[in-house]
């Protein structure tokens, strides 16, 4: 992984933890693609907790609209922000017992934030690409996630985990596609089951 992808990384583009925050809970049954395409003029206009709680509802779901599911995303937002004033003193906490506190995140969205945010690897980032591919690869057999990402952490060592979610991630969309995978172009064509399973039918 590290010959093919040496510089996976987060394609969310953000310039704080909190910036960071908001493109992943954008990001949800989006691309990143589109979000960042949104989150240019979005940080422009709020710059802070506090702006984006002042500003009507109504506007914050017009200028994340073309991410899709912007209702629930803008309250999350939102009620997210007013909650780190209330409880963090206005800063996006670094730790996945408080970040998960917070209205709309999941682990996912925690470990994005402590992975890229904070330079903290306390977990296994698992998007739909890490959960698909690490089934594939034999990785794992956990049926959800959350016990996705415990074995991931189980096999690989912490230091690897934010460098390994990114680059499979990235595996995910540009070569192990879910429909149609490239396997004959996979630089992990050699140790992938499936491909043995392919070959041997």
């Amino acid at each position: 992984m590290k010959k093919a992808y040496p510089d996976a990384g987060c394609s969310l583009s953000f310039r704080s933890p909190l910036e960071l925050l908001i493109a992943t809970i954008l990001s949800a049954q989006c691309t990143d693609v589109q979000v960042n395409k949104v989150t240019p003029k979005l940080f422009q206009r709020f710059r802070s907790v506090k702006d984006f709680v002042a500003v009507p509802l109504e506007q914050l779901e017009e200028a994340i609209r073309t991410t899709g599911f912007y209702h629930n995303k803008a309250k999350n937002i939102q009620n997210a922000c007013r909650e780190i004033i209330e409880q963090f003193g206005g800063r996006v906490p670094d730790t996945m017992e408080s970040l998960v506190s917070l209205p709309g995140v999941g682990r996912k969205t925690a470990n994005v934030v402590l992975n890229n945010g904070f330079g903290r690897n306390e977990g296994f980032v698992v998007d739909t690409h890490v959960f698909r591919l690490s089934h594939r690869l034999g990785l794992v057999k956990g049926k959800t996630p959350e016990k996705a990402e415990q074995e991931l952490m189980q096999l690989f060592p912490q230091t690897d985990w934010a460098y390994l979610s990114h680059a499979l991630i990235l595996h995910g969309r540009q070569v192990c596609q879910a429909r149609k995978p490239r396997c004959a172009d996979c630089p992990l064509k050699k140790e992938c089951p499936q491909v043995g399973i392919e070959r041997r039918s």
